[in-house]
């Protein structure tokens, strides 16, 4: 007989297939964590028409600048948890949280007017002009050129005449 203070339990055991299932899924949820990783540098655009430029990545750090346009791309050049260090076409850089930015790519129009393009040649006919600054939406790239969208005119432009995209970036 067994003495009151010393009783015995039963061992409550896990079956093995729930065992092997909870395992499973904790590593399906580190191999989805592993995939989500994006490559750096990157271009994004903002996802508002305010945002912080800050000098450190936290809301403790001072505002450095503010970008004021919806739509801009941005290149992401480094990530410390949840803030994005980010850099314009200008040059000006800080760290903004990343609900700032999305993964909708636009490019904006660099040098002097630009001439969208029916196809992507030279030779193809004009569609529109596209004076400095105008953001369009980054369609996809072949070579040398990119088709864009803006206000709702569709056109191509040389890598060269715009920023936002990568020289040798596969753009689908």
């Amino acid at each position: 007989m067994q003495s009151p203070s010393r009783r015995r339990f039963p061992v409550l055991r896990v079956p093995r297939w729930l065992a092997l299932l909870a395992l499973l899924h904790g590593l399906a949820l580190h191999v989805s964590a592993a995939v989500q990783a994006l490559p750096v540098p990157r271009f994004v655009s903002l996802r508002a028409d305010e945002v912080n430029l800050r000098s450190g990545p936290g809301e403790q750090y001072p505002i450095d600048w503010v970008l004021t346009k919806k739509g801009l791309p941005v290149e992401i050049v480094q990530e410390f948890d949840v803030w994005r260090k980010i850099r314009d076409s200008q040059g000006s850089v800080g760290w903004v949280h990343q609900r700032m930015v999305t993964g909708t790519r636009t490019v904006i129009v660099t040098g002097e007017t630009r001439t969208l393009r029916a196809d992507a040649d030279r030779a193809s006919p004009a569609v529109a002009r596209a004076e400095p600054g105008v953001i369009a939406r980054l369609l996809e790239c072949r070579g040398a050129w990119c088709r864009v969208e803006a206000q709702d005119i569709k056109g191509w432009l040389r890598r060269g005449e715009i920023w936002g995209v990568y020289a040798e970036e596969p753009v689908p």
